[in-house]
């Protein structure tokens, strides 16, 4: 306890472990990378073209309906309630699968983990209200260490209950929910940030977005409203906050829509940023895509009901390759702003052949291959995409970046799945869906390695010219 109550006033490391430890649980889903055989298998009894066409693309629909009103929420009750809410809805969510029989009980289950995966914003955003500006690089690294460790340790203890010890699904489940229970139950630590990136308080918004990057609203000077040292703000900001003129005002909140909208326009104000960002939306929609029928992929190949299946042995594998080839990234001396764009295009090359060859393939092994290339390619280039979104750009406009490309993203998810996917529309078998989302990121690659060679050659002219006209200087 005595070590539990130094971490508490030890500033930034108490909300970054609190936040980290929710990370690490509420991730560590045992069940979830055997969550196709689990609705097909004879515990939901449900078919498998009714999960492909009718089941899952609900879920797409919620997530789209749900994605920006609750990233508008998150920032206006200050984040912490919606990640109480995303532990909420997990426990749910287990419960539904655990206990509640039939397709009405799946349908709401979507609906139900539509609002968990769109809350995610709030877990990304929480922690820079509460740290100071110089510790944002290590509190991230923390906290997706931390996302990826529950996810690992979660796929890897599922595939060892299914392999070793031949534990039904059903007990999987009820595991998970034991844990993401915990992570629940941990999300009530986290302390209440006092100020929002872009609902403030009228002091706070006159003050500016300069100032907020000086440190949590606990370090300010106290003329910018200092606080006791129970974390709690000043008397007068208490009244700002509180009366007609605290965050939840009229002025208020046309103070946030300006400053979302100048967050908008230096977000999307350089042309180098729109190429990063439509990459970013572009491959995301495919990689969602493969990643919420891949299970289904799996299970046409080698049905679970009559197989052994290592998809959580696979989905840690992932996780660790996807994790080393991100965190090489920052040991990479590439010029970024010349080559970046021909990396995207490569590397989605690259994925457009591991997605070809899950569909074509007939080896369940050349199949998980096939995914952890894939898998590994996406989560390489969104780690420089995202550096180079962030290190061009202020907290407040990261934020707001990452939440208009993520929509962008799930809209054209949803264009796709209600195409391809639905029963209403298409309603393709998963080997065709398949091939159509190779040639999705195929027509990425290309897009890219045109852009790519054309940023390229125009660099090297540029630096050839400038040498000459140094040579020409020089004789003279």
């Amino acid at each position: 306890m005595g070590c539990w109550a130094k971490l508490k006033t030890s500033g930034w490391m108490y909300p970054t472990t609190v936040l980290s430890l929710y990370g690490f649980f509420a991730n560590c889903r045992v069940a979830e990378p055997f969550l196709t055989p689990y609705l097909i298998g004879p515990n939901k009894n449900i078919s498998g073209e009714v999960v492909t066409n009718y089941l899952f693309p609900i879920w797409t629909y919620s997530y789209l309906a749900f994605l920006f009103p609750v990233f508008l929420l998150t920032d206006f009750l200050r984040y912490k309630p919606l990640i109480v809410v995303q532990g909420l809805f997990l426990v749910t969510n287990y419960i539904l699968l655990c206990f509640a029989p039939g397709l009405p009980a799946m349908i709401f289950l979507q609906v139900n983990y539509a609002v968990v995966t769109s809350t995610e914003v709030a877990y990304f955003s929480y922690i820079y209200s509460v740290i100071p500006v110089e510790k944002y690089q290590r509190a991230t690294g923390y906290l997706r260490s931390a996302m990826l460790a529950g996810y690992t340790f979660g796929a890897s203890l599922g595939q060892m209950l299914v392999s070793l010890v031949g534990l039904d699904y059903f007990y999987i489940n009820a595991v998970t929910l034991g844990i993401v229970s915990v992570a629940f139950f941990v999300s009530f630590w986290l302390p209440m940030p006092q100020r929002s990136l872009f609902f403030k308080g009228k002091r706070a918004a006159a003050v500016g977005s300069q100032s907020q990057r000086e440190g949590p609203l606990g370090e300010r000077r106290p003329e910018e409203g200092a606080m006791d040292e129970d974390g709690v703000g000043s008397g007068k900001e208490k009244t700002e906050e509180k009366g007609s003129a605290g965050w939840c005002s009229m002025e208020n909140v046309t103070a946030a829509g300006r400053l979302l909208w100048q967050s908008f326009r230096e977000s999307y104000s350089s042309r180098h940023l729109i190429y990063w960002s439509l990459w970013w939306a572009l491959a995301t929609a495919g990689y969602v895509q493969v990643f919420n029928y891949i299970q289904l992929m799996w299970d046409h190949i080698e049905p679970s009901a009559t197989s052994s299946i290592y998809n959580g042995g696979v989905e840690a594998v992932c996780s660790l390759v996807g994790a080393a080839a991100a965190f090489s990234v920052g040991y990479v001396k590439v010029t970024w702003a010349v080559w970046g764009e021909l990396a995207l295009g490569l590397f989605s090359a690259v994925g457009t052949g591991a997605v070809f060859l899950m569909a074509f393939t007939s080896s369940i092994w050349a199949c998980y291959a096939g995914y952890v290339v894939f898998k590994s390619c996406y989560m390489l280039l969104i780690t420089i995409t995202t550096f180079q979104i962030a290190a061009n750009l202020s907290m407040e406009c990261y934020a707001l970046t990452f939440g208009i490309n993520t929509f962008v993203a799930l809209s054209l998810q949803t264009i796709i799945t209600a195409t391809v996917v639905d029963e209403t529309a298409l309603g393709l078998d998963i080997v065709t869906q398949f091939i159509i989302y190779g040639s999705y990121y195929g027509v990425i690659s290309l897009l890219f390695l045109i852009r790519g060679t054309y940023t390229a050659c125009v660099r090297h002219r540029c630096s050839e010219a400038s040498s000459v006209v140094v040579i020409s200087a020089e004789r003279f």
